[in-house]
């Protein structure tokens, strides 16, 4: 497969993650994200056998956008700790249903992951293994007739689903989840769920690589200007 690289250096490599790929090999048996990578940098330098690349962060399966792997081991653990210190800065756009009354807001919400059904619910703060989620929120543009807004969002907390979620449970399905949204979408509409931004300390110098990419122009996208 042709391969987006965004970024790359001796650390890092940061690609665009065509939706409905799979991150990593499961059991469908389609290809996945890291072995095209890894391919890919098999290609490029003329390596003997496979390539190293970490895998530090996932999103899911339908959504596409900016994922960053780490190509050495030390880089991998160094990206792996600011992930744990919730050091990395992650952007998402979203095309909501509905028009949101706040033009910006923070949303914390406590959620529980249902591993048999893989959907993740709000729950009580209280819930045994609930885990506390936390994201902003601002409207970019909205389209009235279409009823949809364009929403900008920044994760604090990487929880499972947390975006399709927490929207959702305000009343504002992004458009195209058929697992938190099938209500209103339609089988057969992509989610439009984009990861835009990434921000990372990079893992031997001191400075931040910062990647983005936009969306394809392709309805709902294309009711709005990027």
């Amino acid at each position: 497969m042709d391969l987006n690289v965004l970024f790359e250096d001796n650390h890092l490599l940061v690609v665009e993650k065509p939706r409905n790929m799979p991150i990593q090999e499961d059991a469908s048996k389609d290809l996945d994200l890291l072995n095209a990578a890894k391919a890919f940098l098999v290609e490029k330098y003329n390596k003997p056998g496979d390539a190293f690349l970490g895998l530090v962060h996932r999103i899911d399966r339908p959504v596409g956008g900016v994922i960053l792997f780490a190509k050495t081991s030390k880089a991998a653990s160094r990206i792996s700790n600011e992930i744990r210190l919730n050091r990395l800065d992650r952007k998402y756009y979203a095309v909501v249903r509905g028009i949101p009354k706040q033009k910006k807001e923070t949303l914390t919400d406590y959620l529980l992951k249902n591993k048999k059904t893989n959907i993740s619910s709000v729950v009580h703060s209280g819930t045994k293994k609930a885990k506390k989620s936390t994201l902003e929120y601002e409207v970019l543009q909205t389209n009235e007739k279409e009823n949809l807004s364009l929403l900008a969002i920044k994760l604090h907390t990487g929880r499972s689903h947390q975006i399709r979620v927490q929207l959702s449970h305000r009343g504002y399905p992004i458009f195209g989840d058929q697992k938190y949204g099938q209500n209103v979408n339609k089988p057969g509409e992509q989610i439009a769920l984009w990861a835009y931004e990434l921000a990372v300390k990079h893992p031997t110098k001191d400075e931040v690589v910062t990647v983005s990419c936009n969306p394809p122009h392709e309805y709902p996208w294309s009711l709005f200007n990027f």
